[in-house]
């Protein structure tokens, strides 16, 4: 319970601030004078470090316990945000991005979700879960229109630092931590590392599970990099793109909570299909309705509860298919995946925006990912994968969690 209570409180603040980009986008655009795809740039660089970090930082806290991993998270994470306040152009954007991007690596859920998942039993496991990730959007519901009254207030400088000391100090909350290396909880051998990297190689339902991580990212990337702007784009006001995306953040709470508890009954891979699937059908009708904002709150509420509810259902099917030991090397190795997405949706985005003046073209590929999502995971099993076979008999075959 302390383990999820705290990381709960490290996941809100942690997601609570890396949300905020979308609404930083027109006023540091203004300031100095770069263009969308230079801002989505900043953003895609800032997952696309988290991506390369997180495999790193979920095999450290498997090996080492999960607290070294956090603090030196928190303090790289409240530096980029320095460096983002104070940059002049793009070369400063894209260097805080990439420290943002290694400290949210070592600050995150996947990191927080591996030690919760090594604690809680099988039968509780999804929806623990869900409610560590489900914390990351009531940090998005109070972050969002937090971050853009401060903005109004003191300039977008010192909300950026301001935002550096709420970062530092997920470094004092996690303290209560004291998780064990991976093995030490219930206790027998330990799987290496390589021999799991091995078997995950070669399982193919892990390397679909992995390859349709890359939708998620994709998608929720880019809505939150650029709703607001997309919003501005048709007339509508900051207040309302921020009311959006902060709508996203208050209905993903019962949205993860929800696929957490659902995914202790039901098929977690089934569920991933219905919400890719589902997910394109929103993008699809957000394309078509004409526009107004009550369609972009009531877009942000519905997608809101497909937002990180793929979350606690992936790493379920990990930890099911694997066990518990190296958790957070193999959901990190997912993410990686899902940071790769969303390196090409913010950017992708941002080219597409400069380029034709509109993001309509690039909504349509979200909603065709959507789709394709939603076919891969009814080809994926979430059985346990058979364990290594020992070429020597009298050794004990290693224990997969």
């Amino acid at each position: 319970m302390v383990v999820l209570a705290v990381g709960s409180v490290i996941t809100m603040t942690s997601m609570g601030l890396r949300s905020t980009m979308g609404v930083f986008l027109d006023p540091v655009t203004d300031t100095l004078g770069v263009g969308a795809g230079t801002f989505g740039l900043m953003v895609a660089l800032q997952n696309l470090m988290w991506g390369i970090g997180q495999p790193v930082a979920g095999a450290v806290a498997d090996r080492y316990g999960t607290r070294r991993v956090l603090v030196v998270g928190a303090a790289l994470y409240a530096v980029g945000l320095v460096a983002l306040g104070g940059a002049d152009g793009a070369p400063g954007l894209h260097a805080g991005g990439v420290l943002v991007g290694l400290g949210t690596a070592g600050a995150s859920f996947t990191v927080v979700l591996a030690a919760v998942g090594r604690l809680a039993p099988e039968e509780r496991r999804s929806m623990a879960l869900g409610i560590a990730t489900a914390a990351g959007s009531v940090g998005q519901f109070v972050f969002v229109p937090a971050s853009r009254l401060l903005i109004d207030a003191v300039g977008w400088r010192t909300s950026f630092v301001v935002g550096a000391v709420v970062a530092a100090s997920m470094a004092v909350v996690c303290v209560p931590i004291r998780l064990e290396p991976a093995g030490t909880v219930r206790g027998g051998g330990v799987e290496s590392l390589g021999s799991v990297l091995r078997r995950a190689r070669r399982h193919r339902s892990y390397v679909l599970l992995v390859t349709g991580f890359f939708v998620c990212g994709f998608h929720v990337s880019f809505i939150g990099a650029h709703l607001p702007k997309h919003l501005d784009d048709l007339g509508q006001s900051a207040g309302v793109g921020a009311m959006a995306l902060a709508l996203v953040g208050l209905f993903n709470l019962p949205g993860t909570i929800g696929a957490g508890a659902l995914g202790a009954t039901h098929s977690r891979v089934r569920l991933l299909a219905w919400i890719y699937g589902l997910r394109g059908v929103v993008f699809v009708a957000f394309l078509l309705i004409p526009p107004s904002d009550g369609l972009s709150m009531a877009f942000g509420a519905v997608i809101g509860l497909l937002w990180l509810s793929t979350v606690p259902l992936t790493s379920g099917v990990v930890m099911s298919q694997f066990g518990v030991d190296h958790a957070g090397t193999l959901f990190g190795l997912a993410f990686l995946s899902h940071q790769l997405g969303s390196f090409i949706g913010v950017y992708g985005g941002g080219l597409v925006r400069d380029a034709t003046g509109s993001y309509d073209a690039w909504w349509w590929t979200l909603a065709a990912f959507g789709f394709a999502g939603a076919v891969l995971h009814l080809f994926i099993d979430e059985e346990p994968v058979p364990g290594p076979v020992e070429s020597a008999s009298p050794a004990p075959a290693d224990r997969e969690g």
